[in-house]
This record gives structure tokens, sequence and C-alpha cells, in this order.
């Protein structure tokens, strides 16, 4: 839910469910102390207004017994001279809070009224039927019935009531009201309060602490998104910074751990050859190449050992700039069939000299182009092919091959050696720098491993791919892609 949507219902829950609940309660409250004041005061009719104005309900208690009244006042008046029928009036009113005064000729001849209530003043009327309210230190109403005895004499009936006993109930209705009000705005307010955190609170919180963590250098805790809402995809986002974040760090630290191994195995592989360039000095300067043809071994071994460290400087120098995307490309474009073939010729004249047997085979078309820098082709040939010849298998002549052909968008090359080959596990490492399949640093072979490294990088910079295939002791075949070239029909270039 978005946050937007959360905080529009957030509104609604807010103001008009209370105002709901509040209009429902004060409805039901109303209505049950109503029935409940009607059923114990016995008041025939009773409208909403009684709860505000306990006037209006004084003059309708005890609704039975003044009908009974009125009915024996108008068909037998002389019962209400008999204090047996009024002592079973009386009895029924006191129920109401309410006593009965019956008067003849203004002389009282019958009062169940508490002789220290000064009731004087509620008597001063001469007949008539009404109600009054007194202001006395107990207030009171009075309901008044004249009538005549059947001597022809006036008689009045008085049904008084102590408005203390009775207004504190309507009062407390009123007051049940407000604290059911109270109580709804604060369980609105707890359950809203509930569902904010929930939604907001609690997932900021967690950001908030997740961010802590990760300002303590702990790169491990994992943000999981709740909710599909704007913090939903701010946790996303976050436990996306995180991964990026922890994986460059590992890179860094592997980067780092790298370059010390780096240098570490450059170290080693540039001690070896000055160890041997060294000795060879020595021995020329201790006279033990004493004769022309030793001293022309001693010093076409230290040219040969110092074009080997020559060699791994430079690699190592095209790798660190490789590696930092600093190598300018001079992209051309080439007929891949003729720059293979000036490549194969070239090969293949170092190849005999060596005692390697060599085959060029070309299924590409005459016209096939690709963008690419020829200088830098030319060095993952080189490396490639002068891998093969350092992993020659024992005892067995080398063949190399070179196959050139065709796909659907690439032009794809293998060279082939039947070499020693590479075991399973180790194929997909042979293109990490400074892998070597020999695991001794005082191998015979040479090189500086770096190679195949440089071969990859050059290759994905062409925009292809570079992979190898082999089988330990059978052989190796490595292969790359290159995109070719088209020209679409607007004349831009497209192929890299």
């Amino acid at each position: 839910m978005k946050l937007s949507t959360r905080i529009k219902i957030s509104y609604i829950f807010s103001f008009v469910v209370p105002v709901f609940l509040i209009l429902a309660m004060v409805f039901g409250f109303i209505s049950y102390s109503m029935n409940s004041l009607r059923k114990k005061y016995d008041i025939d009719e009773y409208s909403y207004q009684m709860l505000t104005d306990p006037l209006q309900m004084m003059s309708h208690v005890a609704s039975t017994a003044n009908r009974q009244l009125k009915k024996t006042a108008e068909e037998d008046p002389d019962q209400l001279a008999d204090k047996e029928y009024l002592d079973e009036i009386d009895s029924n009113l006191k129920k109401y809070y309410s006593c009965l005064i019956v008067r003849k000729e203004g002389e009282i001849i019958y009062s169940s009224l508490p002789k220290e209530s000064r009731y004087e003043t509620s008597f001063d009327r001469k007949g008539g039927t009404g109600s009054i309210y007194v202001m006395d230190e107990h207030p009171y109403h009075v309901q008044m019935m004249s009538f005549r005895f059947s001597d022809g004499k006036e008689g009045e009936a008085f049904i008084y009531t102590n408005v203390d006993q009775i207004a504190p109930q309507s009062q407390q209705a009123l007051i049940n009201i407000a604290l059911g009000t109270v109580f709804i705005l604060f369980v609105v307010s707890a359950l809203l309060m509930v569902w904010l955190y929930r939604g907001i609170i609690r997932p900021i919180g967690k950001l908030k602490n997740a961010a802590e963590t990760i300002t303590a250098g702990n790169l491990n805790v994992s943000v999981t998104a709740e909710s599909d809402d704007e913090i939903g995809e701010l946790s996303n986002a976050f436990e996306a910074m995180r991964i990026k974040l922890k994986g460059q760090i590992e890179q860094n630290i592997q980067y780092e751990k790298d370059s010390k191994e780096l240098i570490s195995n450059i170290s080693h592989d540039l001690k070896t050859p000055m160890t041997s360039i060294k000795g060879y000095v020595e021995g020329l300067m201790d006279g033990v190449a004493d004769t022309p043809q030793k001293r022309e071994k001693y010093f076409k071994t230290i040219y040969n050992k110092v074009n080997d460290m020559n060699q791994l400087i430079e690699e190592l120098f095209l790798y660190a700039k490789l590696d930092s995307h600093s190598v300018s490309y001079s992209f051309v474009k080439l007929n891949i069939s003729d720059y293979f073939q000036d490549c194969a010729d070239e090969i293949s004249l170092d190849l005999e000299a060596q005692g390697v047997e060599f085959g060029y085979f070309n299924y590409l078309d005459k016209s096939t182009v690709v963008i690419a820098d020829p200088e830098q082709l030319k060095r993952v040939i080189n490396n490639i092919v002068g891998n093969s010849i350092k992993y020659a298998y024992p005892g067995r002549p080398l063949q190399i091959s070179i196959r050139v052909m065709e796909e659907a968008e690439f032009v794809k090359v293998e060279i082939e050696d039947n070499g020693r080959g590479i075991a399973r596990k180790e194929v997909p490492l042979i293109f990490d720098r400074l892998y070597r399949t020999d695991a001794s640093r005082n191998s015979t072979k040479g090189g500086s491993g770096l190679g195949l490294s440089i071969a990859r990088k050059i290759i994905e910079e062409h925009g292809g791919k570079i992979w190898a295939q082999s089988t330990e002791g059978v052989g190796t075949t490595m292969c790359f892609v290159l995109r070719k070239y088209k020209e679409n029909t607007a004349g831009s270039e497209s192929g890299r």
C-alpha cells in the first residue's frame, strides 16, 4: 500500500470512524438509558431531551399511579380518602422515589412526605392540574390533580418526587456517554498508532539500525521489504546498495590480495633469471668460461634471461594498463580472412624452426570483415600459441592448428594443440591472472602467467568472448569469437 493511500486511510480512520462510532455509541447509550429510566420510574413516554432536561422527565414519573388516581377521582373519588387504598398507591410510588399527599378542602388528610421536608409552598395553588419544580435544600417535583369528593368538597392529590434521587441517574447517562467517547477516541488512536508503527515507523527503525550496523563495518545485515509501498521500495534499494557495497568491498579485498600475490609471484619470477644471470656473470668474472665457446654460451644465456625478464615486465605493464582500462586501441576494419592468412604465414615460419607441425584452415567468406585492433589481436594469437609451446606433451611431436570459421553473427577462431591438456577443474581458472596449471612457481616453463589473462581482456574489449576446451593428456583448444562488421542501411557502422 502506498504511503499516500496509507495517509488518506489514516485521516479517514482518525476522523470519520470515531465520529461514526461515537454517534452509534451515543444512540445506543441514550436508548439503553431511556429504556432503563422508563422501566425504573414508570415513565409513560420519553424523549431524548429528558436526559439533558430532567424536569421534562419528572412530569412523567409514576405514570401508572397518576393514571390510577385520575381514574379513581372520576369513578369513586371517596376512595381517595380511604387510608388503606392510599397506602397501597403510596407503596407503589415509593419505588419511584415519590410520595403521595391528599388534601380535602385545603386540609391534608393523607401524607407520606417526610416531616422535615418543606412542602408548604408547593400547595398554595388552588385547583387545577399540572406540575411544579421547587428549588429547596432538597429540590423536588410535584404533580398536582384537582377533583371533588362525592359530597361536593374540593380534593387535591399531589405526587411528590425527590429530584435528588432521579437527576443524578440521568446525569450518569451523560457521563457514560462522555466516558464512552473518550474510550472510542483512545482505542481508535491506539489502533491507528499500531497500524502506522507497523507500516511506517518500524520499517524506518529497521533501516536506521541496518544503516548503523553497516556504518560499524558489518555488511552482513539484511533488510527485507515488508510491504510494496515507498518504504518497501526504499528497503529494496537499501538492500541492493548493501549487496553492491559488500561486493565492492569484497572485490577490493580480493583485488588487494591478488595484488600482493602478483607482487610476490613477479618478484619470484624476476628473482629466478636474476639468479641465473648473476651466476653466469660470476662465471665469466672468475674465468670459468675459459674458451670462446663457453663465453658465447654464457653470453647467449644471459641475453635470453634478460629477454625473458623484459618480456615479463612488458606483460606486467600491459596487464596493468588493461586492468585500469588505459590501453588505447586502434580499431580498424579488418578483412579477417586476409589478416589470419598473414598471421599463419608468419607463425608457420617460427613454428617450423622449432619443429612444431602447424596447420591453418580458413572457412571464411573472402569478404568477411570485423572491427579490431590488429596489434592487440595478434598479441592474443601469440599468447595462445606460446602457451601451447610451453605446455607441449613430453615425448610427443607438438601439433598446432588454427581454424577460422563463420557463425551467424560472429567469426569463430579455434587454436588447437595436442599438448599436455588441462584438468577439468582447472579449465575455468586458466584465464585468471598468474594462474598456472603447474602449481610450482619453480616451473621450468617460464612465462608470467599473465598471457591468457591479457588475451581475455583484449577479446572482451573487442566485444567478444574467449573460452577453453581441454582434455588432460590429449590437448587443448582455445576458442574466441569476434562480432562481424555490418553496415546498416543508414550508413552507420556496427559490429563492435
